[in-house]
C-alpha cells in the first residue's frame, strides 16, 4: 500500500511551523541515516510505501513529542486542517453544503486521493458518521488513529464537532476499520 507524497508535504508543513525549519532538516538528516530511503526527495506526487510514513510518524514521536504515539491522532488532524482548509490543497471536497453529501460522498473520495490501497465506505444516519475500510493489509493501531483522526478534523472543518469511536480495528485483529462519528451541538 502507498500513500501520496502530499501526506508528508502538509506533515512537513506543519512540523516546520512549529518547529523550524532548521530542526526539520535536522530531523530529517538523522532520519536518512536510519533509512537510506529517505536521503531522496518526496514530492507531493511521489508515492510512499505506507511503512515509510509509519517510520516517519514513529521517529517523530519520539524526536519532537517524546514517545509519544498518541500523537497520530493529532498528525491525522494537522493534516485535515492543512489539506483540507480553504487555502489547502483539497479544499475543493468541502464545497458541499449537505452534511449526508460530504460524509458518503466526500469523506470515500479522500480517501482514495491519498491511499492506493483499502475502500473507504461511507453512511450518515442518525446524527452519526460511519467511516469503513477494507482491503488494507496494514496492521498498525497508530496508523488507524492517524486515519480517524484525519476524519475527526474534516467534519470538523465542515462544520461539525463530533465525538469519535473506534468500532472495529485491523490492528486488533477484526477484518476492517469501522469508526463512527456521532455528531455533537456546537
Amino acid at each position: 500500500m502507498n500513500v501520496k507524497g502530499t501526506f508528508y508535504v502538509v506533515t512537513k508543513t506543519a512540523m516546520t511551523a512549529g518547529f523550524g525549519e532548521e530542526r526539520w532538516n535536522s530531523f530529517m538528516t538523522k532520519l536518512a541515516e536510519k533509512d537510506n530511503y529517505f536521503s531522496k526527495m518526496i514530492m507531493a506526487i511521489t508515492l510512499i510505501p505506507v511503512e515509510k510514513l509509519i517510520i516517519i510518524f514513529d521517529e517523530m514521536c519520539k524526536e519532537f513529542f517524546n514517545s509519544d504515539y498518541n500523537q497520530y491522532m493529532m498528525f491525522g488532524k494537522v493534516g485535515a486542517k492543512y489539506a483540507l482548509s480553504p487555502e489547502g490543497t483539497y479544499k475543493s471536497y468541502m464545497l458541499t453544503k449537505d452534511i449526508k453529501q460530504f460524509v458518503e460522498s466526500s469523506m470515500p473520495k479522500i480517501w482514495s486521493i491519498y491511499f492506493d490501497e483499502g475502500k473507504a465506505t461511507t453512511r450518515f444516519e442518525n446524527n452519526v458518521a460511519h467511516l469503513k475500510i477494507t482491503g488494507l493489509q496494514i496492521k498498525n493501531l497508530y496508523f488507524e488513529h492517524l486515519v480517524m483522526g484525519y476524519f475527526q478534523q474534516a467534519l470538523k472543518i465542515f462544520g461539525k464537532k463530533t465525538v469519535a469511536k473506534r468500532v472495529r480495528s485491523i490492528s486488533s485483529g477484526d477484518d476492517d476499520i469501522y469508526f463512527q462519528y456521532e455528531l455533537k451541538d456546537s
